[in-house]
Formats: C-alpha cells, sequence, structure tokens
C-alpha cells in the first residue's frame, strides 16, 4: 500500500527541484507510508545547488524554563542555535538551502521580536555520521538524529551530541548534554504545516518550546 502510494506521488517540476529520497532512505517503508503525501512532497524534493525554498509563519507557543533560559545565553557562544525569547505572535522565517559542499541541507530560521532585530538562527542537516543523519549547529558542534514517524508526523529525535577538533569526531558525555530534543512536522492540511521544537532535560524537565505554523512563499 505505502509503495503504490509512492508511486503516485508526482514528481517536482520546478526546474530548481530534483527528486530526493535521503530521508525517506532513513525510515522503514511501512512508516514512511503513513505519513500524509504532503509531508512526503516536502521532504522528497531536493534543490539544485545553492538554490532555497522559504516558509513564512508566526511563533504561536513558546517556553522557555530558567535552566532554559540560562541555556539558550549560553549556546550564543557557538552562534546561537536556541531560541532566547518566549514571544507569541511574531513572525518567523525559515530558508532551506541545499549545500553542495556537504550534500546536506542548510536551515536558517529567523524569528521576529516586538523590540530590537529578529533572531537569526543557522544550522545544517548532513546525512552523515552513526544514525546517518547529523544536524550541525557549528564551532565543531554536531547532534546525531534519530528520525521516525508518530501519529501522522515526522520526528526527528537526537541521540547523542559529538564535537569535531582537529579532525576527529568526540562524544560529549552525558552531563554535557542539554537534554533529549525532538522536532515534530506535522501537517494541517491546506498546504499548512506545524514545526515543534523541544528540549527535554532529565532532572529539569522540559526547559525550551517552540512551535509555528508555516505555509511555503508565493514565489
Amino acid at each position: 500500500m505505502a509503495s503504490a502510494r509512492h508511486r503516485n506521488v508526482s514528481a517536482p517540476s520546478h526546474p530548481k527541484l530534483l527528486g530526493d529520497h535521503r530521508f525517506h532512505a532513513l525510515l522503514p517503508d511501512a512508516d514512511w507510508g503513513r505519513l500524509p503525501v504532503a509531508i512526503w512532497r516536502r521532504f522528497s524534493t531536493r534543490l539544485a545547488d545553492g538554490a532555497t525554498i522559504v516558509y513564512v509563519g508566526e511563533v504561536d507557543h513558546a517556553h522557555l524554563s530558567r535552566a532554559g533560559w540560562w541555556l539558550a545565553q549560553l549556546a550564543r557562544l557557538i552562534g546561537g542555535p536556541l531560541p532566547t525569547s518566549a514571544e507569541t505572535g511574531v513572525p518567523m522565517i525559515v530558508a532551506v538551502t541545499e549545500d553542495a559542499a556537504s550534500g546536506g541541507q542548510i536551515w536558517t530560521r529567523i524569528a521576529g521580536r516586538r523590540h530590537g532585530f529578529p533572531q537569526v538562527i543557522h544550522s545544517a542537516k548532513r546525512f552523515a555520521g552513526p544514525t546517518g543523519l547529523e544536524e550541525y549547529l557549528g564551532f565543531g558542534l554536531s547532534m546525531d538524529l534519530r528520525i521516525a514517524v508518530a501519529d501522522g508526523a515526522l520526528e526527528f529525535h537526537s541521540t547523542a551530541y559529538a564535537v569535531r577538533i582537529a579532525g576527529r569526531r568526540w562524544a560529549l558525555p552525558q552531563w554535557l548534554s542539554p537534554g533529549d530534543l525532538t522536532v515534530t512536522h506535522s501537517d494541517l492540511g491546506c498546504g499548512a504545516f506545524r514545526f515543534r521544537l523541544e528540549i527535554v532535560h532529565p532532572r529539569f524537565g522540559c526547559i525550551v518550546s517552540q512551535s509555528g505554523v508555516f505555509r511555503e512563499a508565493s514565489s
């Protein structure tokens, strides 16, 4: 059933879009088949090298515990990969650019603020590492990711953190881990989807969470 549905998904016709099976290859066919077709299409279209696709939306939920706030401030030392504000009702833009150098994707998130400049967060998804997928955060720090399907949504779960120094990869000890990170991509229909990030620390519980509703920007 899943393979039949997969064959019915039309190939991208835009000249900057190519067929992409990189995410599908990380999941069993049965799990991939439980995803809505709209999620298939978002994660099965590979941009030509250097091309960018843009999603626009609004933050509708945000939470930073005291521990989460301190973690976000410390993370500024490596480029600020975590939200530093718990504001809601503010705009957010997500741009995904194909990275020819790594064979992965560069994700840029621009979150508006009511006061001051927007926060800009950069990371790169690379199809490498022990799980076949890692998020590179900058300054040699990366996070191994495992993808799964739950309730019709695509989930990205952190499994380990590592730092690369002098060409060698060193796993970070558990006590240096900020906690278990989960990113969920769920389809809402009519071209909309929800992006949710959550970090749960083994001692402090949920320390960071943020979600927003997005649509692809009109070309």
